[in-house]
């Protein structure tokens, strides 16, 4: 079988004494895949190690087989940092064309490959600007820019969409879906998460240094069949099925307004199981239902045990 273009095996890394991973196993083959967590949760420190800027201390990391310290396995990796790091007097252009002679390409393929990653991404006519001009979102396309020069088979992105207005964002994210139809493994960070759902149903959650979850976000919610689940049911008689609904195992309260409740539940798939037999058993007419909380921001509240903030 193929390798994996990213693969953490049993990987811990220590700075000091302090531990920002703990034994993470993860597989990456082609897609997008969103990176979630608190603050100090260790995505940073994935990401450093998927793109080899540090060395496990324990387990080990490859990208295509190669391992991630490996020079051969950086030209396989393009990265965007989340912080700004920019020779600030060269314009967008000189930039990206400086980051392709460092890759070691002649002069013409150099200028082709900085033309090509520019145009990609929306910059050809704004590219002459020198850089301490640029407004964030100008330098997130540059940053992405840099990161497309050597046709990488893995991205890994941290925060690429922040700062950028709506228009732009839709283009990075039709930008993203492109690449990945292209057979290539994306690996996104974002505080953003409603955006990040746009781009991807897939997850992986970090939490305390660990991997908590990886799947797509209604996998993960089924997983969580501890955690209550609230849904919002309209429907005819609400006063009668919410006695009715109080009668099923799996829910724990009821809140009626109008011909609205809002269900509280255990056991997401159980209680759906149990409320479709219900209405076709008693002929309930139900007009609309929504979970409430199914997003990537409630599961990471889940997981964490509080309220989900990045």
């Amino acid at each position: 079988m193929e390798s994996p273009l990213l693969l953490f095996e049993q990987v811990s890394k220590w700075y000091g004494s302090v531990l920002a991973l703990n034994q993470v196993t993860l597989e990456l083959r082609g897609g997008i895949t969103g990176l979630v967590g608190a603050n100090g949760a260790g995505k940073s420190t994935l990401m450093k190690l998927a793109t080899g800027q540090v060395r496990p201390t324990l387990g080990r990391v490859t990208v295509s087989g190669v391992d991630a310290w490996h020079w051969e396995a950086r030209r396989l990796v393009g990265y965007c940092p989340d912080l700004d790091a920019f020779y600030e007097d060269m314009t967008g252009r000189e930039f990206v064309r400086a980051m392709a002679d460092l890759c070691g390409y002649p002069a013409a393929e150099a200028k082709r490959r900085t033309e090509a990653t520019l145009e990609r991404v929306g910059m050809t006519d704004r590219a002459n600007r020198k850089l301490r001009g640029y407004s964030k979102g100008m330098r997130q396309r540059i940053k992405i820019a840099q990161a497309l020069l050597t046709d990488p088979p893995l991205l890994v992105l941290d925060e690429p969409l922040s700062g950028i207005d709506p228009v732009g964002r839709q283009e990075l994210l039709d930008l993203f879906r492109a690449l990945a139809a292209q057979g290539k493994a994306l690996l996104v960070s974002s505080h953003e998460l409603e955006e990040l759902e746009k781009l991807t149903n897939h997850v992986a959650i970090v939490a305390r240094g660990r991997i908590a979850a990886v799947g797509t976000l209604g996998k993960i919610r089924e997983m969580l069949d501890d955690y209550p689940l609230s849904v919002r049911i309209d429907l005819e008689g609400a006063k009668d099925a919410a006695r009715l609904l109080l009668a099923l195992d799996e829910v724990t309260g009821v809140d009626i307004d109008r011909e609205s409740l809002t269900v509280r539940a255990k056991s997401p798939k159980s209680f759906y199981r149990d409320f479709g037999d219900l209405v076709v058993r008693e002929g309930l007419v139900v007009h609309r239902l929504e979970p409430l909380d199914d997003s990537a921001h409630a599961i990471l509240g889940y997981l964490l045990g509080g309220s989900g903030k990045t």
